[in-house]
């Protein structure tokens, strides 16, 4: 078991990788950050087209975040005013608008500032993913495998 959460991010995609550095410098988050093509998936309990799909924030006891939700536990695991903001966006309906304002980002990021083709999400597909307690699309969910 690891001791301390992961940031799992698109490594090709250099809107992903430029926003992990900025996160990186101004939010300074208390997690392992690696690129999914670095990582060791099967041991993270997420799969490849998951993590193609979203960002993920995968806790030291295997729970996986995705998404907008996975931007706020990296700002609740920060501390500080930061945390603030991480709790703001897993509130209803501010978690809701999180949800599809990541979307969007995610789905367009090849159009985004330092974003190139390599960075298009694959046919757009969403990855099979069991749902967590909340029925709504936006509430964090467990990996499939």
């Amino acid at each position: 078991m690891r001791s301390r959460p992961a940031l799992i991010f698109d490594g090709d995609c250099g809107f992903c990788t430029t926003s992990v550095d900025v996160v990186r410098r101004m939010v300074r988050p208390r997690c392992e950050v690696v690129a999914w093509q670095q990582a060791d998936l099967d041991a993270l309990g997420v799969t490849a087209d998951r993590a193609r799909y979203e960002a993920l924030w995968v806790t030291p006891t295997g729970r996986v975040y995705g998404g907008a939700q996975a931007v706020a536990k990296i700002l609740l695991g920060a501390g500080g005013l930061w945390a603030v903001v991480g709790a703001v966006l897993t509130l209803p309906p501010v978690r809701w608008i999180a949800h599809a304002v990541y979307r969007l980002v995610a789905e367009n990021r090849m159009r985004l500032p330092g974003g190139t083709a390599a960075c298009a999400l694959p046919g757009a597909k969403v990855p099979r993913a069991q749902p967590a307690a909340s029925s709504h699309p936006a509430a964090d969910v467990r990996s499939t495998r």
